[in-house]
């Protein structure tokens, strides 16, 4: 005859397909959450980037929409050694953000481009420096205003 169509293999496949959303749902939501400003400001090594980012012309948009990889397969190997460098860089008690690595320099200008696609087809010519932060250093974390007007101290 076969198999009943209720029998214990279909209860075991359904608890694993539940079990599989849920899991698969709690990590886009740990990824989304990760990716937040408020996330990356409960360390004290960003306490300032995040407040001037909250300041800035980029308020709305995640920190790691600018700083990771657009890609998730991409993604996730970098925001997991990224994460572990400003980890290290936290318990070891710097008290400003540790510089950007080359790598992370280069993910930043190509999610400047990708997002400003439009305006970059009016700019002349867009080889004139490396980094898009070469010019526009002061859009995302203000970083050319004086150190008394965007310290965490006005927040």
């Amino acid at each position: 005859m076969g198999t009943p169509r209720n029998g214990p293999g279909l209860k075991v496949f359904l608890g694993g397909l539940a079990v599989g959303v849920v899991l698969l749902a709690g990590l886009a939501l740990g990824m989304r959450m990760t990716d937040q400003r408020p996330f990356c400001a409960s360390c004290h090594l960003m306490q300032e980037a995040a407040v001037t980012h909250k300041l800035s012309t980029h308020a709305n948009i995640a920190c790691n929409e600018c700083h990771a990889p657009a890609k998730l397969a991409a993604k996730l190997p970098f925001k997991a050694a990224e994460g572990i460098r400003d980890f290290l860089g936290n318990i070891s008690g710097k008290d400003v953000p540790i510089p950007v690595s080359l790598r992370t320099r280069d993910v930043v200008n190509a999610n400047c481009k990708r997002c400003h696609a439009m305006t970059n087809m009016n700019v002349a010519s867009m080889e004139a420096k490396p980094y898009c932060i070469d010019c526009h250093r002061s859009n995302a974390h203000m970083r050319q205003k004086p150190i008394s007007t965007r310290t965490v101290a006005y927040e």
